[in-house]
């Protein structure tokens, strides 16, 4: 039977460390945490790429740039109008409670702060534990299509929503940042080049053990 730690051995071997998530700041991983919503890492990459340039990467520059602008910088990730909404209300909540600190945000408990993200407009589960894992180094299990996909097809867990998942992986692995960190970028890896909706059982590393595979 494949288990969460059985799983994290094999997709390593296969993929190798993942090193995720590329950014030179934190605050770019938040900002690319909400522009990679529905898209593909590629598009939000070319998104914040077109930030840098405009030189308006920053909470401060964000909230003040007109939307005209914000829409244009950030149309190659899509759903730009909305995403344009997005940020500036995520921007205008590290602005005004943590005064756009880095470290202030980072000394706010994990517990005390997801909550608080979950209630702004736009940032779900998802893309608020990114931002907690990736960003702020919370420990936090980021869970996402590819990981439900993937877990229900082995069989490893049915799946019972976001939180069920999350909690699923939370209590069969060791509490660890680093963990978890690259634990979701290898599940993603595998999703993308294996497990897709199409499934590419063929080639996949993890096909003696999955009993979809064995199905098909």
């Amino acid at each position: 039977m494949t288990t969460p730690t059985s799983l994290y051995k094999k997709l390593l071997k296969h993929f190798g460390r993942q090193y995720w998530w590329p950014a030179e700041t934190p605050f770019e991983v938040m900002v690319g945490a909400i522009l990679t919503q529905q898209t593909n890492w590629g598009n939000a990459l070319k998104a914040i790429e077109n930030l840098k340039r405009e030189k308006l990467l920053s909470p401060q520059k964000i909230q003040k740039t007109p939307n005209s602008k914000l829409h244009k910088v950030i149309r190659s990730s899509g759903y730009f109008k909305q995403k344009a909404k997005k940020l500036k209300i995520f921007c205008n909540f590290f602005l005004e409670e943590f005064g756009g600190s880095i470290k202030k945000i980072k000394a706010e408990s994990l517990n005390a702060l997801r909550p608080r993200l979950l209630e702004l407009w736009g940032i779900g589960r998802e893309t608020a534990d990114s931002i907690l894992l990736y960003a702020l180094d919370k420990p936090v299990f980021v869970v996402d299509a590819y990981t439900i996909r993937v877990g229900e097809r082995i069989p490893m867990f049915k799946s019972e929503g976001y939180e069920h998942v999350r909690s699923f992986f939370e209590s069969k692995i060791p509490k660890s940042i680093y963990l978890y960190k690259e634990y979701h970028a290898l599940l993603v890896e595998l999703g993308k080049n294996y497990c897709r909706k199409k499934p590419n059982c063929k080639s996949c590393p993890i096909r003696k053990s999955c009993k979809y595979s064995a199905k098909l």
